[in-house]
């Protein structure tokens, strides 16, 4: 499990108990302003965190965190282009944090970064104060999508930034947009391809989200842009998982926490959802206990027409609630689909994470 913002997170098959400090960095240094950026309005400052304010962060968390059982303990520096602010700012905060792994008191460094703010010198500086994972924010591989977003890079230069990251041996973690300006679910679908391509060991992906005072909104407004409807989303999103999960790659996040948006009723295009992941992954879950179905019986209809069933679908504990789905949302799917299925569901430490297994299914008399 791991301990970060307050919300639990879990290593795959590891549960291990891992803790995050998270230390916010302003939107400082960063060359572009895409179009769905409303960091400013986020920040709402416009000078640098002090190394005394970086300091007081982490003795604050640390203080919480000691009356805890933990195996691990990450400094996390988020919320801004973390390579792109000026190299002696990079290096005060680096160094204040490696304080704390030096002594014992945090095990590692985290950041988020920009693809165009990496190079040699960039990762001889993160090297040095041990780093151990950089995220970037990619969010697609498609450059007809970044040229829209005003991202102001290409994917060429994501393919060697994320070539230079895995070859210092830093955890690679790569962030994915869904929805942005010219793309389609198919072009999200492909990104994620092209992502598990490169071995990130940590991802997350994110629907778009139209915030009012961002360029995006204008666009909205203007009939220039049009966001993905709720479902598409919610599919195309969990198609990406699908494929990053079945490469191995960890997905730490889908869809924005409530903490992310100053409102979260200001979502102009409608994708914001507090419990997004569930969703998805109760989608997931769906989709293969029916799959399963399909497979024993032949068809749709015929499952319908079977008569009376009784079928138990098993995952491991972590995994559980995606069965029965968000607020009985599967419960509800196959009780109007198919209302002489009974389903049962049991818990199997020994099934893979993302994996939902038919344990038993049988017609009764």
């Amino acid at each position: 499990m791991i301990i970060a913002f307050s919300a639990p997170r879990r290593y795959n098959a590891l549960m291990k108990k891992h803790a995050i400090i998270p230390v916010f960095i302003p939107h400082l240094g960063c060359p572009h302003k895409c179009v769905f950026c409303d960091q400013d309005a986020i920040t709402a400052r416009r000078v640098p965190v002090s190394g005394d304010e970086v300091r007081e962060t982490i003795e604050t968390w640390l203080t919480t965190l000691s009356r805890m059982d933990l195996d691990s303990v990450e400094i996390s520096f988020y919320g801004g282009s973390f390579t792109a602010i000026p190299m002696e700012l990079q290096t005060e905060y680096l160094r204040i944090g490696y304080e704390y792994v030096s002594a014992g008191a945090a095990d590692s460094l985290h950041l988020s970064t920009r693809p165009d703010a990496v190079s040699g010198p960039v990762l001889d500086n993160l090297e040095r104060f041990g780093v151990q994972t950089v995220e970037l924010g990619v969010q697609s591989f498609s450059d007809d999508v970044l040229a829209r977003s005003k991202r102001g890079h290409d994917a060429a230069c994501v393919y060697e930034a994320c070539r230079l990251i895995k070859q210092r041996g830093i955890k690679l973690g790569i962030q994915l947009m869904t929805g942005l300006p010219g793309s389609t679910p198919e072009k999200d679908i492909e990104s994620a391809g092209a992502a598990a391509s490169l071995r990130p060991e940590l991802a997350r992906i994110y629907p778009t989200v139209v915030l009012d005072g961002t360029e995006l909104a204008d666009m909205l407004r203007r009939g220039e842009y049009e966001p993905y409807d709720f479902d598409t989303s919610v599919r195309t999103c969990a198609e990406m998982y699908k494929i990053l999960t079945g490469a191995g790659t960890e997905v730490m996040r889908v869809g924005l926490k409530s903490t992310d948006l100053i409102n979260p009723g200001a979502d102009l295009g409608g994708t914001y959802h507090p419990s997004f992941r569930q969703i998805v992954e109760s989608v997931i879950a769906r989709e293969s206990m029916e799959r399963a179905l399909i497979r024993k019986y032949g068809s749709e209809e015929a499952v319908g027409g079977a008569g009376r069933i009784s079928a138990a679908f098993g995952s491991r504990g972590r995994c559980f609630s995606a069965m029965p789905g968000y607020r009985g949302m599967n419960r509800k799917y196959f009780a109007k689909k198919y209302p002489k299925l009974t389903i049962s569901y049991v818990r199997d430490e020994n099934i893979a994470d993302n994996t939902y297994v038919m344990i038993e299914c049988k017609n009764l008399m």
